[in-house]
């Protein structure tokens, strides 16, 4: 197999052919960071993508990310290293079903996290993400709100606000691998260490954290605060921009099986081959673009 360097610079060549940009999320492999012209969360790579001037943008993520720099760029070619990368969470919404949902409650606007297809994005009133997702509903004039898909984010939003939210039954399988004696146990064997979670944990993770963050909200707090250690609740792939970005600092994982296997299938090999073949492509239809276009549109005014 060739190895990591010769990747990495075949990528890189092919990438200043194609006129590409790639883009990495914060759970991606290392190596896959390594090489990726911008690391980020999913409203740091929403931004990004909608301000490129790039022809081609290669998205290592997962699908619903890249149908999002689709979007917000349709003019661009929007590549998806692996098709197979999805997310269970997005899985467990569908717009047969929230159309159903949105008329049992005429009066709540639909708050849609970003961690969901872009059919279901065209049913909703506006997007969010778990960096903005309390500014999101504080922006908004109704007072009762559908939150979907993620169960524990909305949970936790409820709590930073005063508005009525009603909940849907989604959540992230790897979020829910992290567990409250994790927490307890770390902290008796780093008393010293500082710790943040993401908001998608459940609400007894976060009840035991110093702070739920955003993965990007961790990455700053990492960078601007002075500790020595860090327990990451989160997703491991993290930990790897955490200790680039601060050497001397110790992060430590809440749990070593908070693993995303659709984040971790996207590997080098992967993003040569969708530059040499301009496959696998991402695309919206139309119609549906537009209109979760106008959702994603509205929360990036906010943020």
């Amino acid at each position: 197999m060739t190895d990591n360097r010769n990747l990495t610079d075949s990528i890189l060549s092919l990438k200043e052919q194609r006129k590409a940009i790639i883009l990495a999320h914060n759970y991606q492999r290392g190596e896959v960071q390594d090489m990726a012209d911008f690391v980020g969360d999913s409203l740091q790579l929403s931004q990004q993508a909608a301000k490129t001037d790039a022809g081609v943008i290669v998205f290592c993520g997962v699908n619903f990310m890249a149908e999002t720099a689709y979007i917000l760029c349709p003019d661009k070619v929007v590549l998806l290293p692996d098709a197979n990368a999805g997310c269970p969470m997005a899985d467990m919404i569908t717009a047969a079903k929230l159309k159903e949902k949105k008329r049992e409650l005429p009066n709540a606007e639909v708050v849609c996290y970003v961690n969901s297809s872009a059919d279901v994005k065209a049913e909703s009133d506006i997007c969010c993400t778990s960096a903005n997702a309390v500014r999101v509903i504080e922006s908004l004039e109704s007072k009762e709100i559908l939150f979907i898909p993620d169960h524990y984010l909305g949970q936790y939003v409820s709590t930073q606000t005063d508005k009525k939210i009603h909940l849907w039954p989604g959540y992230c399988p790897t979020h829910m691998k992290i567990l409250p004696e994790h927490i307890t146990e770390l902290r008796k064997k780093y008393p010293r260490a500082r710790v943040v979670v993401h908001p998608e944990c459940r609400p007894d993770v976060i009840a035991l954290a110093d702070k739920a963050l955003s993965t990007g909200g961790m990455i700053r707090y990492a960078r601007e605060n002075d500790f020595d250690q860090m327990i990451v609740g989160t997703e491991i792939g993290i930990l790897h921009r955490l200790k680039k970005d601060n050497p001397d600092k110790e992060f430590i994982p809440a749990s070593n099986k908070a693993v995303c296997p659709n984040m971790k299938l996207i590997t080098l090999e992967k993003v040569l081959w969708a530059l040499e073949e301009m496959a696998p492509e991402v695309r919206v239809p139309e119609e549906t673009r537009l209109r979760a276009k106008a959702a994603v549109d509205r929360m990036l005014q906010v943020s």
